[in-house]
């Protein structure tokens, strides 16, 4: 699980830059997106196969099977049903202390969740991009401070609601920024690509060493190189100058598949 947490920080702004991305692209602006369906399609992607891991999980823990039963004081499989169903998970380990493995990747999908059950309804609201960007570039530079503020908690600190919606914030300024850009110069998407490329292969093969000398920034770091990463492809695409490598197809299949793999790799 080395480098697990760093990497679900990344899959987060992925997901903003997706999810916003494809509602640019299906309504034409966020202020049009229609609730309904919105809400619609994530509970479709989310929810079949989040309640059959909780149903297996559920079975595993009544039979007592090893490194799956919930035995921490404070714990119950109730509660840990409930937190999963009810997107608070996250609080909950960061009350009472780590779930099994299983149970604990829920983490990451609390704050994915919650922040896209207020997100439709914050754009709805603000109705102007030029209101919806300073709340959204607010949230994303606000990274490092929240972060910092929940160091008291070992676990909160890492699976609070606002650090991780800061990433997904992220994600989605990019997409808003894709969708209006205009198509820079060659340069600069290479700039671009080769910023998030060493952003984030530092961070793999040291992360522990940027830790020391970015402090709570380092995420910020890492979720900027992402989304830089994220841009340089985009704009490949709009050249088209892109084409699939032959003989990915299973890697590319396994982005289609990222939910699924994600809720089943600690198996």
């Amino acid at each position: 699980n080395y480098n697990g947490y760093e990497a679900v920080f990344v899959f987060f702004v992925i997901s903003g830059f997706l999810i916003a991305g494809n509602a640019l692209r299906r309504w034409g602006s966020l202020e049009r997106i229609d609730l309904r369906v919105f809400y619609a399609r994530r509970f479709a992607r989310i929810v079949p196969c989040l309640l059959a891991l909780i149903g297996l999980l559920s079975v595993l823990h009544l039979l007592a099977v090893p490194d799956y039963t919930i035995s921490r004081p404070g714990q119950s499989l109730s509660g840990a049903i409930w937190a999963a169903v009810g997107l608070h998970l996250n609080w909950y380990e960061g009350q009472t202390g780590y779930l099994p493995g299983n149970w604990d990747v829920l983490w990451s999908l609390s704050i994915e969740e919650v922040f896209y059950i207020g997100f439709p309804l914050v754009c709805l609201f603000t109705r102007r991009r030029w209101v919806l960007m300073p709340l959204l570039t607010l949230l994303a530079l606000s990274m490092p401070w929240t972060h910092a503020a929940l160091r008291g908690n070992e676990i909160w600190q890492e699976k609070a609601y606002l650090p991780g919606m800061s990433a997904i914030a992220i994600g989605v300024l990019g997409a808003l920024l894709a969708s209006r850009w205009k198509l820079p110069s060659w340069r600069t998407s290479v700039l671009l690509g080769w910023f998030g490329a060493i952003g984030l292969t530092a961070a793999t093969i040291d992360g522990a060493a940027m830790w020391h000398l970015l402090r709570d920034g380092y995420m910020l770091l890492l979720a900027v190189s992402a989304l830089c990463l994220l841009l340089a492809c985009a704009q490949r695409q709009q050249r088209g100058a892109w084409q699939a490598w032959r003989g990915l197809g299973w890697l590319r299949s396994w982005g289609r598949l990222s939910y699924e793999i994600y809720l089943s790799h600690m198996f």
